[in-house]
């Protein structure tokens, strides 16, 4: 298989489809260490409508290659800063729907 998803000789999933089921494996199943394969075969494909993700990723690959190996995550402390500031909102009068659309 390479670094799309796709058995070497076959026509499987085409353009994007292959790339971002790939990536989907990659962060779901925490293999950064297969991230530069993946960019790699992007690149080669030639997928523009994924060399702008790609190139936001290369900004910073170390960050990007950790936060998708290491199994650590701050979804807890996201979390509860949302319900922070959702209290705040409704403390000071600014939880309606017409002040959040804004």
């Amino acid at each position: 298989m390479d670094p799309l998803g796709r058995d070497q000789g076959s026509h499987g999933y085409t353009g994007g489809c292959g790339a971002v089921r790939a990536f989907g494996k990659i962060l779901t199943q925490l293999q950064g260490d297969q991230l530069p394969q993946w960019i790699k075969a992007v690149r080669a494909d030639d997928l523009p409508n994924l060399h702008t993700f790609v190139n936001g990723l290369e900004h910073d690959l170390v960050a990007v290659t950790a936060g998708l190996t290491l199994p650590w995550s701050s979804g807890v402390v996201e979390g509860h800063v949302n319900r922070i500031k959702t209290i705040k909102r409704q403390m000071y009068g600014r939880a309606s729907r017409t002040q959040l659309k804004r």
